[in-house]
């Protein structure tokens, strides 16, 4: 017996609260529902903050604005993966999101059905509704600051909800939370740079899908123009290319011509997804809101126009596209900056270059600071390559709420460091650990009464159940 309970309670101590069992919501009257997380949006940033949420025992919901879930990974297919690096060249990526890197870099999840299926295992538990419309918030002040009590929200059968939570996460690429909140303040974008009055953006990308791409012919010329200072005269600045991977050739991009306002084609990001198929990350958008569903549809229209066009020119272009074809094309786009609210702490460049380390560190950064271009910068900006720094729970903390989270592009962070942290790995990893954080932490205090003493304790699991060091490099 005595044995038993002794099992019983390491059993405890060492498996999550609710692993077992989905804790379920609460009713606040008719056709209210109460949970203690509500996310909007389905980007996955917001999906492992709920996913890791709800497997600590919480009551999640994730309400998706979008008709279809998956938002820039899935629906805008941008499948070639930005990876944080130290100045050693070791991968910083940690957490769940490892698992996708792991397998994006053996070559095990590369096409679109493979990154669906790693997604659809990070919902399959969750409850997510697709194609919402939210339709107002209720405020209330509390203190000095202010909490969002309640939402309504219109599903695609115009069903009306109400919705409750004590948590609230702003998880979409356009602020389709945060623009309803009375108490907000942008953070300047790109426009500070330009040295101009109106709010500008870096542009968007739509992705290229080609098949019947002669891979190794193109590597082969690559390697052909050695050394790589002469490959670089030919193809262009950081041209580059492996069994797995090419980039730059923007001396050939830069005499493209598209036949559409508003559009440029860059270097190239390409990953080779096996069998002749190619993703590339090169046709930027300029000027898309998308918060407005006639400019995404506008740009997707273009996008759709520009690609064989595109193809064409690649054809005669480079080596191992001769028989190139296309290869369907995207729903959605790949949203690289939109507008961002202040947080508790704005994450400055000096930050991100000195490789500044918070007490509350949520994920360790890295990468080029690269401000992409806008119709004004058409080719867009560098800012430096900063070694690892941290990034804190404040730059996720929206403010003048007590229980607004912001994720995932969402950051907050001056436009400079936002150039470095906006990818989605330095990202993923913060919103994983926020969501282990609320799973462990918010019985006993609101995030944003929590010391660097509690800190201290929470570095200390991270560490210890999930491998998580967010502590330094």
């Amino acid at each position: 017996m005595l044995l038993a309970m002794i099992f019983l309670l390491i059993l405890t101590f060492f498996l999550p609260r609710g692993l077992t069992k989905i804790s379920q919501p609460d009713s606040c009257g008719e056709g209210c529902s109460r949970y203690d997380i509500v996310v909007i949006g389905s980007e996955i940033q917001g999906v492992l903050l709920a996913r890791e949420a709800q497997n600590l025992g919480r009551s999640v919901l994730i309400l998706d604005p979008r008709e279809k879930p998956g938002g820039e990974l899935i629906q805008g297919q941008m499948l070639f993966l930005d990876e944080p690096m130290d100045q050693k060249r070791q991968s910083l990526v940690q957490g769940e999101i490892k698992n996708l890197f792991d397998g994006y870099n053996k070559g095990r999840i590369r096409d679109l059905h493979e990154f669906q299926a790693y997604y659809d295992k990070l919902i399959q538990d969750v409850t997510l509704k697709s194609g919402i419309t939210i339709s107002g918030v209720e405020e209330a002040a509390a203190g000095k600051s202010h909490i969002l009590k309640s939402l309504v929200y219109k599903d695609r059968n115009h069903q009306m909800y109400k919705v409750e939570a004590g948590y609230w996460v702003e998880n979409t690429d356009f602020n389709a939370l945060t623009a309803k909140l009375k108490h907000k303040k942008r953070i300047p974008g790109m426009e500070s740079i330009e040295k101009s009055n109106s709010p500008d953006y870096m542009g968007a990308t739509y992705m290229l899908n080609l098949k019947n791409v002669d891979w190794k012919e193109l590597n082969k010329d690559v390697l052909k123009h050695y050394p790589l200072s002469n490959v670089q005269k030919v193809y262009g600045p950081n041209t580059y290319a492996d069994w797995n991977f090419a980039v730059g050739f923007s001396n050939v991009m830069a005499k493209y011509t598209p036949s559409e306002k508003l559009v440029r084609l860059r270097g190239l990001n390409m990953a080779n997804q096996g069998d002749g198929k190619v993703i590339i990350n090169g046709l930027i958008m300029y000027n898309v809101d998308p918060s407005s569903d006639a400019s995404v549809k506008e740009a997707l229209r273009k996008g759709e126009a520009e690609a064989p066009r595109i193809l064409g020119y690649l054809r005669t272009h480079l080596p191992g596209f001769e028989k190139a074809e296309l290869n369907g094309f995207p729903s959605y786009l790949y949203i690289r900056d939109f507008n961002r609210f202040e947080t508790e702490y704005v994450l400055k460049y000096e930050d991100v270059m000195g490789g500044k380390m918070f007490w509350d560190n949520v994920s360790i950064g890295a990468y080029p600071v690269d401000l992409q271009g806008t119709v004004h910068i058409p080719h867009g900006i560098g800012l430096g390559v900063p070694g690892p720094y941290g990034i804190p729970l404040r730059s996720f903390e929206l403010k003048e709420y007590d229980n607004v989270l912001v994720v995932g592009k969402n950051i907050g962070a001056d436009i400079k460091a936002y150039g470095s942290s906006r990818i989605m790995a330095n990202n993923a990893l913060a919103a994983q650990t926020i969501g282990i954080i609320l799973g462990y932490e918010s019985d006993r205090k609101q995030l944003k009464e929590l010391t660097p003493e509690d800190f201290k304790r929470i570095h200390r699991y991270l560490k210890r159940r999930y491998h998580i060091d967010v502590e330094d490099v």
